[in-house]
This record gives structure tokens, sequence and C-alpha cells, in this order.
């Protein structure tokens, strides 16, 4: 049985991206729906058996009729191949409201043939396939306000909160484990943050830090499964090899935060094996041709003759070139030659780009004084840090916000 395992699309990401004159629509539309017909045409020319999707179909929970357009010809695509897809729903596929629909019950509601959807309650979904039946233990994303709903937990506190939270999906995992038939193959699809996960800097890891409840590897590595499927980390990454846990992470770059990150997919087969009386698993990482992001550097001195002739070594200086690359060029220089830099010049070296941000930070000559604290130069993020000290702020809330700080510095949260 060959599955492909792949989450967090974000379909409507637009950052760092320019309109398409002839459609209207934003380039970096175009990049996602890229990188998931890459995965589509991998589906189709290798027989798989089945599609996971551990859930964010959308940047948004209300995506414009486009992006649903896009989407879901997509997936049409498999089913009407007779490859059954099944869609989990992901924090960013959830409402604002318990009332209204997901962004993918859709399809459920229409019934469409080979597509399954996990919308809002943990279930077990026995899928027919063309390699026989595979059991899918389904955990969508947990919403807070489906326990503060309940009267004995309106007065909690965030971290009491997310204890029941964990414990919740904890249970809910070892009930539906617990059910499963041993003598077909099993698979957890969950869209959670695993406390052993290496986070990342990209935007969705900075949202998440200290808000959300983490569940512990041990309570989901239970080996009863055959492959562990998880959402909601950009980073792909393997957990544990017995039973394999895994983060496939995001299809396409969302912000350079993912700068160095390798983009695809998971692709898994499990195998009966007879004589051992088990089965054999395997998994490996297909690369997508993402987006790629790229950042430069230039530090031109005080006595610099031509800082302008620095930033366009540095910008030559790239291996791979700016090319269809999202470019951010930091330039790193004192006051004194600021007025000397050739802006054009310099627009003209990075016009190749699919997208382009210049960012100077200038190094001043002027006392800077911050409380009884002062120095000849101070930069944003020490002032900040500084700052965030003297209001005697808790070390782990000053953690948090100067990682949001730093990436409103860096240019990063434009989006």
């Amino acid at each position: 049985m060959k599955i492909i395992h792949f989450a967090d699309l974000h379909l409507g990401v637009e950052n760092y991206g320019r309109i398409d004159p002839d459609t209207g629509l934003s380039s970096r539309l175009s990049d996602f729906l890229s990188a998931l017909d890459q995965l589509i045409e991998y589906a189709l020319e290798n027989s798989v058996d089945l599609v996971l999707f551990c859930g964010d179909a959308y940047k948004t929970r209300e995506p414009s009729q486009t992006q649903q357009r896009e989407f879901a010809k997509r997936i049409n695509r498999l089913a009407t191949s007779n490859i059954p897809v099944f869609l989990l729903a992901g924090n960013h596929d959830m409402p604002n409201a318990s009332w209204r629909a997901t962004t993918t019950e859709i399809f459920d509601t229409l019934a469409v043939k080979n597509i399954y959807v996990s919308s809002s309650r943990p279930d077990i979904y026995n899928i027919p396939t063309a390699s026989g039946t595979v059991q899918v233990v389904s955990i969508p994303w947990l919403r807070r306000s489906t326990l503060l709903s309940r009267e004995d937990y309106k007065n909690l506190n965030l971290e009491q909160v997310n204890q029941q939270m964990q414990e919740a999906l904890t249970r809910v995992i070892s009930e539906k484990a617990a059910s499963l038939d041993p003598t077909l193959p099993a698979v957890l699809a969950a869209h959670v943050l695993v406390g052993d996960a290496k986070v990342g800097r990209g935007s969705e890891s900075l949202m998440s830090i200290g808000q959300e409840p983490a569940v512990l590897l041990s309570n989901i590595a239970l080996p009863v499964f055959d492959y562990v499927a998880l959402g909601h980390i950009h980073k792909h990454q393997v957990l544990s090899e017995n039973p394999p846990v895994v983060y496939s992470g995001s299809l396409e770059r969302v912000d350079f935060g993912e700068e160095n990150d390798e983009k695809g997919f998971y692709v898994v087969d499990i195998e009966s094996d007879p004589s051992a009386g088990k089965r054999q698993v395997s998994f490996d990482f297909h690369p997508v041709n993402a987006r790629r992001f790229l950042t430069i550097e230039a530090t031109p001195e005080a006595d610099d003759l031509d800082p302008t002739a620095t930033v366009l070594r540095a910008i030559a200086g790239q291996a791979t070139g700016v090319s269809d690359a999202v470019v951010r060029l930091k330039i790193n220089l004192p006051s004194s030659i600021e007025g000397q830099l050739r802006n054009n010049e310099i627009r003209d070296a990075l016009k190749e780009a699919h997208y382009a941000t210049i960012a100077r930070e200038i190094q001043r000559e002027t006392r800077l004084r911050l409380g009884d604290r002062a120095a000849e130069e101070i930069k944003p993020i020490a002032a900040l840090k500084a700052w965030l000290e003297s209001q005697q702020i808790s070390p782990e809330r000053q953690k948090i916000l100067l990682e949001y700080g730093e990436k409103l510095i860096e240019g990063e949260g434009e989006e």
C-alpha cells in the first residue's frame, strides 16, 4: 500500500508576490498550486493508493472562491482517477463559530466519491483502496472554545486549559487506538503540536509559541499505528522511527523563516510480511520545486569609497543568483556613507528576482539612551530587549515578544 502524506498547503498566502496582469491573481497563488500539482502528478504516475492531507488547506478560514475552485479542481483530479483522498481539518480550516462549516466540509456535504473529510471531531475511517482497506484515525484541530463552552472549564487560565486539552487529545487517541482492527493497516492523521518537534522560525511557529497545548510523543507513537502523519509544523521532520511519527512540513515556503527548509511530501509504503506476522513500513521524503527564498547581506565600512560597489558585489557573489527568487537584501552601513548609495543601480541588480525587498540598518553615531542604559550604537532588537527588562516582564513573555519583534524588525511581518 502506497500513501502520500502532505499538509499545510495554505492557499491564499500572497506575501512576496506580484499580480499577474492577465488573470489579476497573485503569482504566489501560482507557486502554491504548482507545488500541489507536482504532488498530484507523482500520485498519478506512481499508482498511489491514498493521498492523506493533514490540515490547513487555506491561509484563512474564509478562502476566496478562486482559491476554493483551484483546490477542488486538483482534489477532484485524484478522486476521479480512483485515488482516495483524506482531508483533515487544521486550525486555519476552522470557522470562528461552531455552527459554521470548515473550509473542506463542502466535499463531505456533496458526498464526493473517493473523498473523506474529518472536520470537527476525532473518528476512525475505513478507507478502501486498490491495495486493500486502511484504517485512518483522525484528530482534527481541537479548538480551545470547545472546552471553554463547558461550565466547569470557564474559569481556568490558559495553562490549565492547555493541560486539559492535552489530556483530552491523549485520551481520545488511546480510545480510538483500542478500537482498531489489528489485521488491517492503521494510520493516525493529526493536526497537532508535538512537544518534541522543531518549530523553526516561520510565522506559523511564532504564532504557536506558548499558546497551544503540546501532546507528548509517547502518547501518539503507539505500536498499533503503522504510521503517524502529522500537520501544523512547516518544517518536515521525523520524530520517531518505530512507529514512524512524521511532520511532512508545508509544500511551499511561506516566509523567510522557512528560507532554508526543503519543501515536499512523504511517500509511505506499508507491506505485509506473512513470515514475520507483521507489516513493514518505509517512508521517503520527496522534495518539490518550491519558490527559492534568498537573504543577501552587505556591510560597507565607514571608509568605503564606493559602498554601492560593495553591495553589488554581495549580490553578484550569490552562487545561485537572484533570478526568480524572493530576495531580501540587508544593507548594514554607517550613517556617514548612507547618502553615497546609488539606489537605482542596486534595484537594477535585483531586477531578475521574482520579488525583492531592500532593508537598511543604519549605524548612528549619536548617543542613544534607554532608561539607565546608554551606548554609542544600539540595534533595535537590543533596545526592545532592554525595554522589556525595564518593564519587569517575565522571561517567558519576553521570549515571545522578542520573537515577534525580531520578525517585524527584519521586515517579515508585512503579511
